[in-house]
Protein backbone atom coordinates (compact mmCIF):
# COMPACT_ATOMS: atom_id res chain seq x y z
CA UNK A 1 0.00 0.00 0.00
CA UNK A 2 1.21 3.58 -0.23
CA UNK A 3 1.01 3.69 3.63
CA UNK A 4 3.81 0.75 3.82
CA UNK A 5 5.68 2.66 1.07
CA UNK A 6 5.56 6.02 2.43
CA UNK A 7 7.30 4.46 5.81
CA UNK A 8 9.51 2.18 3.91
CA UNK A 9 10.80 5.64 2.12
CA UNK A 10 11.24 7.26 5.48
CA UNK A 11 13.03 4.63 7.56
CA UNK A 12 15.78 4.22 4.55
CA UNK A 13 15.93 8.10 4.48
CA UNK A 14 16.48 8.20 8.11
CA UNK A 15 18.99 5.62 7.80
CA UNK A 16 20.83 6.45 5.23
CA UNK A 17 21.17 10.54 5.80
CA UNK A 18 20.93 10.52 9.89
CA UNK A 19 21.86 7.34 11.04
CA UNK A 20 24.60 6.64 8.43
CA UNK A 21 26.15 9.79 8.98
CA UNK A 22 25.66 9.68 13.17
CA UNK A 23 28.13 6.05 12.73
CA UNK A 24 30.29 7.53 10.57
CA UNK A 25 30.66 10.72 12.69
CA UNK A 26 31.29 8.74 15.79
CA UNK A 27 34.09 6.96 14.86
CA UNK A 28 35.95 9.53 12.99
CA UNK A 29 35.43 11.58 16.33
CA UNK A 30 36.84 8.80 17.86
CA UNK A 31 39.96 8.96 15.87
CA UNK A 32 40.35 12.99 16.16
CA UNK A 33 39.77 12.91 20.00
CA UNK A 34 43.40 10.51 19.49
CA UNK A 35 45.19 12.70 17.70
CA UNK A 36 43.62 16.15 19.43
CA UNK A 37 42.23 17.67 16.75
CA UNK A 38 39.57 17.54 13.32
CA UNK A 39 36.73 18.81 11.94
CA UNK A 40 33.52 17.03 10.32
CA UNK A 41 31.31 18.27 8.30
CA UNK A 42 27.51 17.48 7.99
CA UNK A 43 25.92 18.48 4.65
CA UNK A 44 22.61 19.98 4.93
CA UNK A 45 19.54 21.47 2.86
CA UNK A 46 16.88 23.94 3.52
CA UNK A 47 15.18 20.93 4.42
CA UNK A 48 17.01 20.78 7.28
CA UNK A 49 15.21 24.17 8.85
CA UNK A 50 11.97 23.45 7.22
CA UNK A 51 10.03 20.78 5.53
CA UNK A 52 7.73 21.25 2.64
CA UNK A 53 4.73 19.57 0.83
CA UNK A 54 5.66 15.63 -0.35
CA UNK A 55 9.10 15.93 1.67
CA UNK A 56 8.59 14.37 4.61
CA UNK A 57 10.99 11.34 4.28
CA UNK A 58 13.64 14.01 3.07
CA UNK A 59 13.34 16.70 5.49
CA UNK A 60 13.07 14.55 8.76
CA UNK A 61 16.40 12.70 8.08
CA UNK A 62 17.86 16.35 7.42
CA UNK A 63 16.35 17.78 10.29
CA UNK A 64 17.69 14.76 12.25
CA UNK A 65 21.32 15.67 10.68
CA UNK A 66 21.12 19.04 11.69
CA UNK A 67 20.21 17.96 15.20
CA UNK A 68 22.85 15.15 15.49
CA UNK A 69 25.50 17.60 14.24
CA UNK A 70 24.37 20.52 16.92
CA UNK A 71 24.79 17.89 19.47
CA UNK A 72 27.96 16.77 18.51
CA UNK A 73 29.21 20.13 17.79
CA UNK A 74 28.37 20.88 21.90
CA UNK A 75 29.47 17.56 23.22
CA UNK A 76 33.15 17.80 20.72
CA UNK A 77 34.33 22.32 20.29
CA UNK A 78 35.51 21.59 23.58
CA UNK A 79 37.86 19.04 22.76
CA UNK A 80 39.49 20.65 19.27
CA UNK A 81 36.98 18.97 17.18
CA UNK A 82 34.93 21.37 14.64
CA UNK A 83 31.96 20.42 13.93
CA UNK A 84 29.44 21.99 11.43
CA UNK A 85 26.14 21.54 9.73
CA UNK A 86 26.19 23.73 5.83
CA UNK A 87 23.12 23.92 3.95
CA UNK A 88 23.90 23.78 0.35
CA UNK A 89 21.02 24.81 -1.42
CA UNK A 90 20.51 25.03 -5.16
CA UNK A 91 21.33 23.29 -8.30
CA UNK A 92 25.44 22.46 -8.75
CA UNK A 93 27.26 22.96 -11.92
CA UNK A 94 28.13 19.48 -13.56
CA UNK A 95 32.00 20.17 -13.91
CA UNK A 96 32.61 17.22 -16.13
CA UNK A 97 30.34 18.87 -18.89
CA UNK A 98 30.22 22.39 -17.84
CA UNK A 99 26.55 22.76 -18.86
CA UNK A 100 23.92 23.97 -16.41
CA UNK A 101 20.92 22.06 -17.62
CA UNK A 102 18.11 24.70 -18.13
CA UNK A 103 20.13 27.76 -16.97
CA UNK A 104 22.37 28.30 -19.52
CA UNK A 105 20.96 32.00 -20.06
CA UNK A 106 21.19 32.43 -15.81
CA UNK A 107 24.78 31.13 -14.76
CA UNK A 108 24.82 32.53 -11.65
CA UNK A 109 21.88 30.31 -10.99
CA UNK A 110 24.01 27.60 -10.51
CA UNK A 111 26.49 26.86 -7.33
CA UNK A 112 29.75 26.24 -8.59
CA UNK A 113 31.77 23.15 -6.74
CA UNK A 114 35.34 24.55 -6.78
CA UNK A 115 33.16 27.82 -4.56
CA UNK A 116 31.69 25.05 -2.68
CA UNK A 117 35.05 23.43 -1.89
CA UNK A 118 36.85 26.90 -1.20
CA UNK A 119 34.09 27.05 1.49
CA UNK A 120 34.66 24.31 2.96
CA UNK A 121 38.68 24.38 3.04
CA UNK A 122 37.87 27.92 4.77
CA UNK A 123 35.70 26.43 7.37
CA UNK A 124 38.17 23.68 8.02
CA UNK A 125 41.03 26.05 8.69
CA UNK A 126 38.77 28.32 10.57
CA UNK A 127 40.70 29.83 13.60
CA UNK A 128 38.79 28.02 16.93
CA UNK A 129 37.93 31.25 18.75
CA UNK A 130 35.58 32.27 16.17
CA UNK A 131 34.39 28.83 14.93
CA UNK A 132 31.13 28.56 12.95
CA UNK A 133 28.43 25.80 13.94
CA UNK A 134 26.00 26.46 11.01
CA UNK A 135 25.71 28.50 7.45
CA UNK A 136 24.21 28.61 4.00
CA UNK A 137 25.71 28.51 0.49
CA UNK A 138 23.23 29.51 -1.85
CA UNK A 139 23.16 31.07 -5.58
CA UNK A 140 23.79 34.46 -6.12
CA UNK A 141 20.43 34.94 -7.85
CA UNK A 142 18.97 33.27 -5.22
CA UNK A 143 15.75 35.38 -3.73
CA UNK A 144 15.17 34.85 -0.04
Amino acid sequence: TKKQKDIKKTKKALEITSFGAFLVAQQASQRMLRQGHGSIFFTGATASMRGGSGFSAFSSAKFALRAISQSMARELHPKNIHVMHIVVDGGIKNVATGRVEGGEDQPDKWLDPDAIADTYWHLHSQHRSSWSWEIEVRPWVEKF
